[in-house]
């Protein structure tokens, strides 16, 4: 078996976070835990700290 190299770089786990952190927000407005506003304001921030992270270059890949 080939042994795969995982990078440890943690700004490689900024996306997954913030897809489960939308989803999260999504799931606690239909809970009633949060509002329709709340959440209008959390998933387009959240897509924008995706959209920064992927630009940045990765000097460890």
């Amino acid at each position: 078996m080939e042994d795969k190299k995982m990078c440890k770089c943690s700004h490689h786990k900024v996306v997954p976070v913030c897809i489960a952190l939308i989803g999260l927000a999504f799931l606690l407005q239909q809970i009633n835990v949060l509002t329709a506003g709340a959440v209008g304001i959390i998933w387009p921030v959240l897509l924008i700290v995706i959209g920064c992270t992927k630009m940045m270059k990765c000097k460890c890949c």
